[in-house]
């Protein structure tokens, strides 16, 4: 019967219309031959990395900007473009792509250190040698000959959060010990604040250039998204008021592009998936509600236990409460689970986390000369109440 049912899925998969050409124009790794409405920011971009074609060293420059704002993918296209004409005109560039976040890749200073040997051909074991040696390693193979090496550190801030930042300080100074090599560093981050938060001594050694990247606005984020459901769709299959529909609902949430692009592609899959022909606005509406619920699994997916435990203890007992009322209903599911219940005060801590991460509502009342309290409620839909119930109980034996 169920392997009936799963071939009934799949045939009928085949016999509906397709509609989509390709997905990878909506995908954020998608590289554009041209990308929309930043060209200011490229040409700042290339005008400070330009002297390279000069074998000069370039400023070290810092990229900022939100997520979605198209600061990596301006770095790549420019640096790109860069290499072309130096090769052109016999200039020696190399550039490395780092993204800071991968894990085994550079979540540390010697992992990263590692990458950069490998990345000039030399393998290092993954753990054991000291790390002076493999900045030795890296000194030696990048002073191996005239060349400009361009370093793209992609979430920069995630490596000096995890490891400090003694490799910056490191890097920052090492072209006073190179006779034929410049390396320049371009740091590209979420974080605003992030060079303020830096040792001063690293800070001093960047000397670096900085580029702000605005958050996209809805008529850009409409051209962007035209321009790629043209590549993504079959001809006349999406809707008047789509593209329009997504390109207003991620200016909302910080002007970001890849919200933008993730709300098409998944109104268009469930479009697809329904057998139905045309996607209209009906299906962002739920890929919207299908991304929000998702993101927000994923958060809780990544909570400690503890804070998973208050979750559980809110979506078992789904009327607004106090954190005294809260922190009971916590006790008695760490002695059910057997987990160590930690004092209120922590406990609280992590309720008013779980609230800027848009999951509860943390509400501080007054109850007039007896003081305050806060009152905690969820913030979720009920559709999402029981997604996160259902994760907690599969995933992690909550029940």
């Amino acid at each position: 019967m169920a392997q009936t049912s799963l071939q009934k899925i799949f045939s009928g998969y085949l016999k509906n219309g397709n509609l989509f050409l390709s997905k990878d124009p909506l995908s954020p790794s998608y590289d554009p031959s041209t990308i929309t409405h930043r060209d200011s920011q490229m040409e700042v971009v290339a005008s400070i990395l330009a002297p390279c074609l000069r074998n000069e060293k370039p400023s070290n420059t810092f990229v900022y900007g939100k997520t979605g704002t198209g600061k990596t993918l301006c770095v790549r296209h420019v640096v790109g473009e860069l290499a072309k004409t130096a090769a052109e005109n016999s200039v020696q560039i190399k550039a490395v792509f780092i993204n800071c976040k991968m894990k085994k890749i550079a979540d540390t200073e010697y992992r990263v250190l590692a990458q950069l040997c490998k990345e000039f051909g030399y393998n290092v074991p993954a753990t054991g040698l000291p790390t002076n040696r493999l900045y030795e390693i890296f000194y030696e193979s990048l002073d191996s000959q005239k060349q400009n090496v361009l370093l793209v550190l992609d979430e920069i801030d995630a490596l000096v959060s995890k490891g400090g930042d003694n490799i910056l300080y490191n890097l920052t100074r090492i072209n006073q010990d190179l006779a034929q090599a410049k390396l320049t560093l371009i740091g590209v981050t979420n974080d605003l604040s992030f060079s303020e938060n830096l040792d001063p001594r690293v800070k001093s050694s960047l000397n670096e250039e900085e580029i702000m990247f605005p958050p996209y606005n809805a008529l850009e984020l409409r051209d962007i998204l035209s321009e790629r459901a043209r590549m993504s769709f079959v001809a006349g299959s999406v809707k008047e008021g789509v593209i329009q529909k997504c390109a207003a609902l991620a200016a909302q949430e910080h002007g970001d592009a890849r919200r933008a692009l993730d709300l098409l592609r998944v109104a268009g899959e469930i479009a697809e998936r329904n057998g139905e022909q045309h996607l209209d606005e009906s299906h962002v509406d739920k890929a919207q509600e299908k991304i929000n619920v998702d993101r927000i699994l994923e958060t809780v997916r990544t909570q400690p236990r503890q804070s998973q435990a208050i979750l559980w203890a809110a979506v078992t007992n789904e009327a607004a409460t106090t954190t005294g009322q809260m922190y009971e209903r916590y006790k008695e599911v760490c002695k059910k689970r057997g987990l160590e219940t930690l004092g209120p005060r922590r406990a609280s801590d992590l309720m008013s986390e779980l609230g800027m991460l848009g999951i509860l509502s943390v509400r501080t009342t007054s109850k007039g000369r007896h003081g305050r309290t806060k009152q905690i409620s969820l913030m979720v839909s009920k559709h999402t109440q029981e997604g996160i119930k259902e994760m907690l109980k599969k995933d992690f034996y909550f029940e």
